[in-house]
């Protein structure tokens, strides 16, 4: 496929927004979806908490307030996902729980190509006016006027990066933001990753080929309409990156800009649970889990188990990459089966366990052996309710949540999922080492051992 025009390029997110799937619902479809809101959104958060807190503390104690530029803000994504991210110090007696608070936004300019994600976005927050919005091509440079304040982070979400089909444009942007930066600001990029298991046909060890694949925007449809429209589906030319890629076009960007820009994190976002896996446009072998995910977290809905369980097939080739999956798989999978088990076993009338359950062997890694743990006392805690249908809407969404969480301990940042995401800085400041900042994002506190060990 050649490379398209912008306005080709504009016309499937126009498809999107008009079909009424990018409205701001939720559920089990659309944009918004379970997985969405839940996962993706909520990754990035994690990850991203360390880093704009000590922005933030940064900023207050100069007695200055923060300012945003979102580049491909769409309908406001990024404002939306940047004011929940959440104090992770806050307990249960805590109302007021996010970290970046109106009071410390200073000012926010969202920036998108499409016009009818702007006046969604002017429709839903045009009467604050500390948010604005404007249509720009940020592959054609940085939107910003010559004598027009810097910002302190920049941010761009959900592949927007891939849209800068030309590395070239994407340095020239990165060492535009670089130059201008006074004293310090925080950058967030956002590719998609080159070796997503969605796209495993696409896979390839020269990194000149396959730079570029023709996304098909397909996802928007159940899988019926989808087959009737797939003549009528509107496409997108898209960047595949991987960890290299990225270090290589950040490097060359600071060298331009004569200014530092320091990695902080790579993280993957969506390892199995891309909107493509559900497709299967680029991998026939890929099975439906969003699907089954977004399942997990929908009220009222139970959930086949075995429709979470992965069956990863490798690709010839990629030793490596094989490896990380197989090892996510077998973590993934062994969740699952616990859980299914605890509560086959678990006794309503009773309230404990008809038969034991197994012990958590002592060799699984640290964060499978955490998850099944939690489960077990989620299971014991409220499997006896009764009100409230606990299976659906308490149990379930928790085994998301600790799927979630292996997904986030376990990913390597090295582009293997629909996101690749990296988080930079330009400038100097004082805080822990880069590499202790996930590990503090996403750890969850220990468990107390006898809670755990003691059979009831």
């Amino acid at each position: 496929m050649t490379q398209q025009t912008h306005e080709e390029q504009m016309e499937a997110y126009t498809e999107a927004a008009t079909s009424g799937l990018y409205a701001k619902q939720s559920g089990l479809v659309g944009k918004y979806d379970n997985v969405r809101r839940l996962w993706e959104d909520e990754i990035t958060r994690l990850f991203l908490h360390p880093h704009l807190q000590q922005l933030i503390e940064r900023k207050q104690s100069r007695m200055q307030r923060v300012r945003i530029m979102d580049l491909g803000c769409g309908s406001a994504d990024g404002y939306e996902l940047l004011a929940d991210v959440r104090r992770r110090d806050a307990d249960l007696r805590d109302f007021e729980v996010a970290l970046l608070t109106p009071g410390m936004l200073g000012f926010y300019k969202g920036v998108d190509l499409n016009e009818e994600l702007i006046a969604q976005a002017q429709s839903i927050y045009g009467q604050n006016s500390k948010l604005v919005f404007e249509q720009a091509d940020f592959t054609q440079g940085l939107p910003m006027a010559e004598n027009e304040k810097p910002y302190d982070l920049y941010f761009a979400s959900y592949g927007t990066c891939s849209h800068h089909n030309d590395d070239e444009t994407f340095i020239h942007l990165l060492a535009d933001i670089a130059s201008r930066v006074e004293e310090h600001c925080l950058i967030v990029c956002d590719w998609l990753g080159r070796y997503s298991y969605e796209w495993q046909s696409l896979w390839t060890n020269d990194l000149s080929e396959n730079r570029n694949m023709d996304y098909v925007v397909s996802y928007i449809y159940e899988k019926e309409e989808r087959e009737q429209r797939r003549d009528e589906l509107q496409h997108l030319f898209l960047r595949l990156v991987s960890r290299q890629e990225a270090e290589g076009m950040v490097a060359e960007a600071s060298k331009r800009a004569e200014v530092a820009i320091k990695p902080l994190e790579y993280f993957d976002r969506s390892v199995f649970t891309g909107r493509h896996m559900d497709t299967a446009d680029y991998n026939p072998q890929a099975q439906p889990l969003r699907q089954a995910v977004n399942s997990l977290h929908e009220a009222n809905v139970r959930t086949d188990p075995s429709s979470l369980l992965v069956d990863y097939m490798p690709k010839e080739g990629f030793e490596f990459i094989n490896d990380y999956f197989e090892h996510l798989q077998m973590c993934w999978n062994a969740l699952v089966l616990y859980v299914d088990e605890l509560m086959q076993n678990y006794d309503v009338q009773q309230r404990t366990f008809s038969a034991e359950p197994p012990p958590v062997p002592a060799s699984y890694p640290t964060a499978l052996r955490e998850m099944m743990e939690r489960m077990r006392l989620v299971v014991e805690g409220v499997g006896w309710l009764g009100l409230g249908l606990p299976r659906e809407n308490i149990i379930e969404p928790q085994l998301g949540y600790a799927l979630r969480h292996l997904e986030m301990r376990l990913q390597k940042g090295l582009g293997c999922a629909h996101g690749l995401v990296g988080i930079f800085e330009v400038g100097t400041i004082k805080g822990p080492s880069p590499n202790t900042f996930a590990k503090r994002a996403v750890e969850a506190p220990r468990l107390p051992a006898a809670r755990v060990t003691t059979a009831r």
